[in-house]
């Protein structure tokens, strides 16, 4: 199934995923998706379905995913696709899973924005602190969540991330003001030709001033000129403001991706 997962969000994960060293299994209507290094990141250890889950089917695959991940305190299943199809709404909240659909984003080149900021220095991620600080921007993005055990997610994330850039496999890319980290995001690449922006993340103290577009746009222009990008993968909430901050530098809406779990992130 591997070679053909039509979703463009889930082969850039996989993508990204594989490169970090994720291993991919495969069964004959789904794939196993483990990350070891990170073994409480969700979406790094999920199964990923050949199709939406039939009626009447949707507690045997927590079951399968129990089976698969027995210490994992959360159940993931992506459902391979592009429409948004997801399976039937009842037998799904019978079985307790929720469903997230995102909305995937492209480009093949991006506007400059309306209004860039001018006042932050956007460079690429090189010193122990400026990776430290990626890790406390998003903690403090995300303050719901114990504060423990996002931490120890946080941190492996990250490491991926550092891990990926020394590998020239992309880049994590920063607005720093008076050295202090405002906005940062990555995005990584296999070389092949596709690129996508990870963890896209704005200070709460710090919005609203075109951080985020000013890095999404230069990181864009990096890609092309360093990387030989020629498409622009972004996956981004559809009922969040920020969706509208892509589309105005260029993003089209491409492809739903579809996420079910009992314990949303």
């Amino acid at each position: 199934m591997n070679a053909t997962v039509t979703s463009l969000a889930y082969r850039t994960d996989l993508m990204l995923l594989t490169l970090q060293g994720s291993h991919v299994e495969e069964r004959d209507d789904h794939l196993v998706v483990r990350t070891p290094a990170n073994p409480t990141f969700h979406w790094g250890n999920f199964l990923l379905l050949a199709a939406p889950p039939s009626p009447g089917t949707a507690a045997a695959w927590i079951d399968t995913f129990r089976r698969e991940f027995p210490d994992a305190a959360h159940v993931a299943l992506g459902v391979d696709g592009t429409t948004g199809a997801a399976g039937d709404p009842t037998d799904l909240a019978a079985a307790g899973l929720s469903v997230e659909r995102s909305t995937v984003l492209t480009a093949t080149t991006l506007h400059a924005p309306a209004r860039p900021n001018t006042a932050a220095t956007v460079r690429i991620a090189e010193t122990d602190g400026d990776w430290a600080q990626a890790v406390a921007l998003s903690e403090a993005t995300n303050p719901g969540f114990d504060p423990a055990a996002y931490r120890e997610f946080v941190t492996h994330r990250v490491a991926g991330f550092r891990d990926l850039q020394a590998r020239g496999h992309g880049a994590w890319f920063g607005a720093f003001e008076d050295g202090r980290l405002r906005a940062g995001l990555g995005l990584f690449t296999d070389a092949q030709g596709l690129a996508r922006y990870q963890t896209v993340t704005t200070h709460p103290a710090h919005r609203n001033q075109g951080l985020a577009s000013t890095l999404v746009h230069a990181a864009a222009r990096h890609a092309q000129a360093h990387w030989s990008t020629e498409t622009l993968v972004i996956v981004a909430d559809p009922t969040y403001l920020a969706i509208d901050l892509y589309r105005a530098l260029g993003f089209t809406d491409t492809e739903t991706q579809i996420q079910l779990q009992t314990d949303p992130v």
